[in-house]
């Protein structure tokens, strides 16, 4: 076979029903009969029948014989045979020794439905193929985590070098390499450490400031600021501010510098202070905008944002900013869920409860009571007191507690990924070595990566195939 048409088969090779036609599966020969065929109208070998024409059999086939009036087919011959039973008893017998991956292609490419699947080898056909199914998740999540890896390792390796064509270039990226990886060498861990310190030390300075406890008064009767913390949070924005100062120095480029949120956190944590010490000389210049003073209040309470300053020296808050932000669908999934339960659930506690309570008596009232009861919070401030009321308190709870399960699981798998993936990450990285110059890139392993991309293209591509029309028509044949 050349694996072009050797024929043109004309209106006289149209079979009829009764006619037999020849089948070269591989090499594998077999002449089947149309009754048996027409059958199962909605598989390959039973269309063929029907066509009338070169190109309805090639798309079918892949060569046919006008001379032999033989069709061609390029698909292992060993997996036919299981085919041809399918035929001629209406049944799929799978071995124990076969590829359930092959052998479903196989029948995928036949038309012929897994429903077809015999009971005697249903059972442990279906176990086989989800213990399939899960090894390829797990092997998917390791391409997937190899392959981001990867792309990060590249985005690292190129950020290194381009110190090499700059000034003191070596002395800087030693500097950054310490900066921006902790745990890279002694000195880092001692940086990072001293880091966590500070900003567990501010934020521990801020809780204690507002307790009646440690507050201080002034001549007027004023609360003030005890000198000790003033003294503290003085020394954290020296320490930010020289972090800041030092990683925007020694960054490899200074134009994409705050791209990384990491460096955008930096700044946030130190700018309520500054332009809240900008705030007070200009009130203090203009007693008319007093009312700025407000202002820095405000200001001063966003110095919470300094925990997330952790996250540099965390790799389960790197890895659960990651998760969020490639989970934003999950997310909006719950929130979805969320807002049709709640919506749902007060407008029935309103039907019941707004001449028994007033705490219920209107929509937006209810809309408390349902969110604090799907979220399974309870605070117990507002409570059905009804039959009717505290029944549909127990279907809220009960509800709310499904709605929050199902993509929880979705986030927590990605979670799980993105972890594996950093701690992967940050060991390379460590294990970086800069001292003679970047000679070449990383040995990451390109077969890997490469099958990972055609793998998803094949899994693709599959889905796609099990999309086709014939299951329900294959389904309709069995009546």
């Amino acid at each position: 076979m050349t694996g072009h048409v050797l024929g043109d088969p004309g209106s006289g090779a149209h079979m009829e029903d009764s006619a037999a036609i020849r089948i070269n599966v591989g090499g594998f020969k077999k002449r089947l009969q149309s009754d048996t065929l027409s059958r199962f109208p909605e598989t390959r070998l039973a269309r063929l029948l029907q066509c009338r024409s070169t190109e309805s059999i090639l798309e079918l086939c892949d060569d046919y014989d006008d001379a032999e009036k033989e069709f061609y087919f390029d698909r292992n011959p060993a997996l036919f045979p299981y085919v041809l039973n399918f035929y001629n008893t209406g049944r799929l017998h799978v071995m124990a020794e076969l590829c359930i991956f092959s052998f479903s292609q196989e029948i995928e490419y036949w038309g012929i439905n897994e429903f077809f699947i015999d009971s005697c080898c249903s059972s442990a056909y279906h176990c086989r193929k989800m213990d399939q199914d899960r090894e390829d998740w797990d092997e998917r999540s390791d391409e997937g985590s190899t392959t981001s890896s990867f792309d990060e390792l590249l985005e690292f390796y190129n950020d290194a070098t381009k110190f090499d064509k700059q000034l003191l270039g070596s002395w800087r990226r030693r500097v950054w390499l310490m900066l921006d990886n902790p745990g890279y060498s002694v000195a880092s861990r001692i940086i990072s450490i001293l880091s966590i310190l500070v900003v567990l030390g501010s934020i521990a300075t801020m809780c204690m400031n507002s307790m009646s406890e440690f507050s201080l008064l002034d001549s007027e009767g004023q609360s003030t600021e005890d000198p000790r913390f003033e003294t503290v949070e003085h020394f954290g924005i020296g320490w930010f501010t020289l972090e800041l100062v030092a990683r925007f120095a020694v960054a490899p480029d200074l134009l994409h510098f705050f791209d990384h949120p990491l460096n955008v956190i930096d700044l946030v944590s130190i700018l309520p202070f500054y332009l809240t010490l900008l705030i007070n000389l200009v009130v203090e210049s203009s007693p008319a905008l007093a009312n700025l003073g407000r202002v820095a209040q405000v200001l001063r309470l966003m110095r919470i944002f300094r925990i997330l300053k952790l996250a540099r020296h965390s790799t389960g808050l790197r890895s659960l900013g990651a998760t969020l932000r490639n989970s934003y669908k999950e997310v909006g999934l719950l929130l979805l869920y969320l807002a049709v339960g709640v919506s749902f659930f007060s407008v029935i506690a309103y039907t019941v409860e707004n001449e028994d309570t007033e705490d219920l008596s209107t929509i937006p009232a209810c809309w408390w009571w349902a969110t604090v009861s799907m979220t399974t919070v309870g605070y117990g401030d507002v409570v059905p007191i009804s039959i009717a009321g505290k029944l549909t308190a127990s279907a809220c709870i009960l509800a709310g507690i499904l709605v929050v399960v199902l993509p929880i699981t979705l986030i927590f798998n990605k979670f799980s990924l993105f972890y594996k993936r950093q701690k992967q990450l940050e060991i390379v990285m460590r294990s970086c070595d800069f001292d003679e110059g970047i000679k070449e890139v990383p040995s990451v392993n390109l077969r890997n990566y490469y099958a990972h991309k055609v793998k998803s293209l094949m899994a693709s591509l599959s889905n796609m195939s099990r999309s086709s029309p014939s299951e329900q028509s294959l389904n309709e044949s069995l009546h």
